[in-house]
């Protein structure tokens, strides 16, 4: 296949190593201690590029230039991405990331909110952010 490797991109790691790990197709892959005292095991988790990505494509779609979609609408484009986005980073250890974006999907979408209009947006009585945001569909990773 004539290919080469890449010395500058090649690498030896020992992952066993406290802070050892390895990036590689949005995953990071190292050894983490177990929560109980009990041995070490592999974590695999998204990597901190991958939520980077992430919170760009969720700026990117509460963005100004989307004011014009009705909130219902938004919230199903929202959820159809964040299902995909855990279909791809939801296995072993993704914790951590999904509490990052259960933190950024609500604060943007506030942000949004205050942006469409000249007059602030007005929550129902009695309601919080979150519990009006629920009522609307959207989801929580």
């Amino acid at each position: 296949m004539n290919l080469e490797v890449n010395r500058d991109k090649t690498q030896a790691v020992r992952l066993r190593w406290e802070g050892g790990s390895v990036d590689s197709l949005g995953f990071t892959f190292g050894f983490a201690q177990g929560r109980r005292g009990g041995g070490h095991y592999l974590k695999v988790a998204p990597s901190r590029k991958a939520l980077v990505r992430e919170r760009e494509r969720l700026r990117a779609m509460t963005s100004s230039r989307m004011c014009f979609q009705p909130i219902p609408a938004l919230i199903r484009m929202l959820n159809r991405h964040l299902a995909g986005w855990a279909n791809s980073f939801g296995f072993d250890h993704p914790r951590d990331a999904f509490r990052d974006l259960n933190f950024a999907v609500p604060t943007r979408l506030r942000a949004h909110l205050g942006r469409r209009s000249q007059r602030p947006y007005r929550l129902p009585k009695g309601m919080s952010y979150s519990r009006h945001f629920a009522a609307l569909g959207l989801v929580s990773l």
